[in-house]
């Protein structure tokens, strides 16, 4: 199972929200570069990056760090974060990210999830955000009123190459993943499903290793705040 040690990058700096608020949100002294050195000298292969910035302005903003941090490491990144033309997926795979994920610009816009997964084989990982089982959009502020396992059935065969399922409920609360909402996503997923949001401990890590259809699960403010030592952690990451 792969682990993906979590940056959040908010003006230049490391942060985590909790439940996608704004407004609570902590900030790390770790530049993002450096943070991502860290986890590459622990031993960690994989790194999951949210562009906060470009969440809320629908644009690139980050992408000269990301592009340091490629240049820096041999990481294999995932991107997300108001990725929502097939430009910016361009850039950022320019840059040497493995994979760029959609999330509001695909809910509103079926087509373009289509358009990129055909454009970009094997490069578009889909980011479903849920709050009470419905879908979420643009910074996590808006509802789609739409339920994440009716959406996913309808883009099911797009060619969709990852799937990452976040419980906003969770996110940042280290209460333990939605780990019933994810298998019912995971069970009727063509691809492999990443888990996020909530990760308390290294049991929630050892858990995801039993659920079906599982790749990876992504952790963030558990790392930074001390709960799971990276050194246990990256011992879960195969």
């Amino acid at each position: 199972m792969k682990i993906f040690p979590a940056i959040d990058i908010k003006d230049k700096k490391c942060v985590r929200l909790v439940k996608g608020n704004f407004d609570n949100k902590t900030e790390y002294n770790n530049s993002p570069v450096d943070q991502a050195s860290r986890y590459e000298d622990f031993g960690f292969k994989n790194l999951h990056i949210v562009d906060l910035d470009g969440a809320l302005t629908g644009e690139t903003v980050n992408v000269n760090i990301i592009q340091e941090i490629v240049k820096k490491s041999n990481l294999n990144i995932e991107i997300g974060g108001g990725i929502r033309n097939l430009e910016s997926i361009q850039k950022y795979l320019d840059a040497g990210v493995e994979k760029t994920i959609l999330g509001s610009a695909a809910i509103k816009d079926k087509n373009f999830l289509k358009d990129a997964c055909l454009k970009f084989p094997g490069k578009i990982a889909l980011g479903l955000d849920a709050k009470d089982g419905y879908l979420s959009v643009s910074g996590w502020k808006e509802s789609s009123n739409q339920l994440a396992l009716d959406y996913l059935k309808e883009v099911n065969d797009y060619g969709v190459s990852r799937l990452i399922f976040t419980d906003i409920n969770k996110d940042g609360t280290k209460e333990s993943p939605n780990f019933d909402e994810t298998s019912k996503v995971a069970n009727i997923s063509n691809c492999p499903v990443i888990i996020s949001g909530g990760v308390s401990s290294i049991d929630d890590v050892k858990k995801a290793r039993n659920l079906k259809n599982i790749e990876g699960i992504i952790v963030g403010k558990a790392i930074y705040d001390g709960d799971i030592k990276l050194e246990e952690l990256v011992k879960e990451d195969a």
